[in-house]
């Protein structure tokens, strides 16, 4: 009789150990700690080695994700890690903020019948292994004479400078603040992406050869067409830092924030720190944040660590609607955020002094798609009521801001302010100029402009080496073959 045989069982997908939420909602350390050497060779066990791995095309930069996590697997940490910055230049930062879960998870095999590999935490487990190793700068070409501007180093700019510089092109990342990283530094708070990890992986695109200019303020030192005429080609990737707010009565009281403001004098103006820091934040005891993605859980779970006892995400429409990731809900409602779903603010209320005392709302109730796609919210008449406030802080979006524009009359936007891209190219109606990440699709992903990054990084090296004389901006038949 044939000796029978049992396939072993799959391991079940390993959970990432976290802070504890009363102890975390206190503090500014990272929430997720990471995975265990034994931990993560488990979870990369479960990998099915797909012969056409889908999880690759849900990734907006097209990491190799079978390769590293196959390296990992086989405890080839070097291996893993030079698979992985094949094609991503930034994956300890991606690992911690990207949503995996809508992107190259949702595309896992494993998670048709089980739960999907944990892709992102394996990213996170191989880029932090490397940075504790001290990382290795690969070999360089040699410069091809080309030089390129980047204006801004938020992700679509360090990514297209990173790509670039690996090409053999002078890069030069001109920065309008004071400290290089974009929304990595200015938005994402500490207990999400730390300061450190960021700064690290800037470190690493310096030993590529890029060369960061601060303080430089594009459309006020040098015009669009000032940089052309010192550079073969310029990206644009300021992102979108502009506010936008509600247009309701008492938007000018004091303690009226928008969450840009909020997060940026927390982390890059370090108030968490104050008062090592002399930069505070006040906050008060009762704070309200209207608008319900991921910024908006930043904003609220910032405010609670700051000192307020009651924090509420004030949202239109229903749970099921929510933008932000799952995660970062999870995270919030574990530490005590409040979520107020079908509620909209009509009024800020204030005292006679100029401050905010409350937040005057209506309820709504879910009608018809519009054109997001997501159920209409629509007030319910007679159900308006007040909620006492100290701070209101607006998380609704956020628009380029506009004086990058200056005098570049060629440079097309659209009726929302972003510019006007092509979207499998970055090029823009501006000849010699790219563009990507939010400045062209409003406020998005870190992994979506790291994608468009790279196809403008692609497209520009093709378009210094071409021959002949094709047209900047074709049409859909010409654009296809040069794009």
């Amino acid at each position: 009789m044939a000796k029978e045989t049992t396939k072993a069982a799959r391991p079940a997908r390993q959970e990432m150990p976290a802070q504890d939420p009363q102890e975390r909602a206190h503090n500014f350390y990272e929430v997720a700690l990471g995975y265990r050497p034994e931990t993560a060779l488990l979870e990369a066990s479960r990998c099915l080695q797909c012969k056409k791995p889908q999880c690759v095309s849900g990734c907006p930069v097209s990491v190799r994700i079978p390769e590293f996590i196959k390296a990992l697997s086989e405890d080839n940490m070097w291996g893993a890690v030079e698979a992985l910055k094949d094609k991503n230049s930034l994956p300890a930062i991606c690992g911690r903020v990207c949503p995996q879960e809508s992107q190259c998870e949702i595309q896992c095999i494993l998670g048709k019948k089980d739960q999907p590999v944990a892709i992102g935490r394996l990213e996170r487990y191989v880029a932090d292994w490397e940075r504790a190793e001290g990382m290795r700068t690969p070999t360089l070409p040699e410069k091809n004479g080309k030089r390129v501007v980047i204006i801004g180093s938020g992700p679509a700019g360090l990514t297209a400078a990173g790509d670039l510089a690996k090409l053999g092109y002078k890069v030069e990342i001109l920065e309008a603040l004071h400290t290089p990283g974009g929304v990595l530094m200015y938005g994402i708070p500490e207990f999400r992406l730390p300061k450190d990890i960021v700064q690290a992986e800037i470190d690493y695109l310096k030993t590529l050869g890029v060369t960061i200019r601060t303080d430089v303020v594009v459309g006020k030192l040098y015009t669009l067409e000032e940089l052309l005429s010192q550079y073969d080609a310029v990206f644009l990737g300021t992102g979108a830092g502009l506010p936008m707010f509600l247009s309701i009565p008492g938007e000018n009281y004091m303690g009226v924030y928008s969450a840009n403001e909020i997060l940026t004098r927390t982390n890059l103006m370090k108030g968490y720190l104050f008062p090592k820091w002399d930069t505070p934040v006040k906050v008060g005891n009762r704070v309200a944040v209207v608008g319900a993605g991921n910024v908006a859980m930043d904003a609220a779970r910032c405010s609670l660590r700051l000192g307020a006892q009651e924090v509420h995400i004030v949202y239109r429409r229903s749970a099921a609607e929510v933008p932000a990731r799952a995660e970062e809900v999870h995270h919030a409602e574990e530490e005590g955020i409040i979520f107020d779903f079908l509620t909209n603010p009509i009024e800020i209320l204030g005292n006679q002094e100029g401050w905010v005392t409350g937040l005057r709302c209506i309820k709504m109730e879910l009608g018809e798609p519009d054109a997001s796609g997501r159920r209409r919210p629509i007030p319910i008449q007679g159900s308006e009521f007040e909620m006492p406030m100290d701070t209101v802080i607006m998380a609704l979006g956020t628009q380029p801001n506009p004086l990058v524009f200056t005098d570049a009359t060629q440079l097309e936007r659209t009726r929302h302010g972003t510019v006007v891209a092509d979207e499998k190219s970055g090029r823009t109606k501006m000849p010699r100029v790219w563009a990507g990440g939010d400045i062209v699709t409003g406020a998005a992903t870190v992994i979506s402009a790291m994608g468009a990054g790279r196809v403008a990084a692609t497209d520009i090296d093709a378009y210094l080496h071409q021959d002949g004389d094709h047209p900047w901006w074709p049409d859909d038949a010409v654009q296809a073959k040069v794009s």
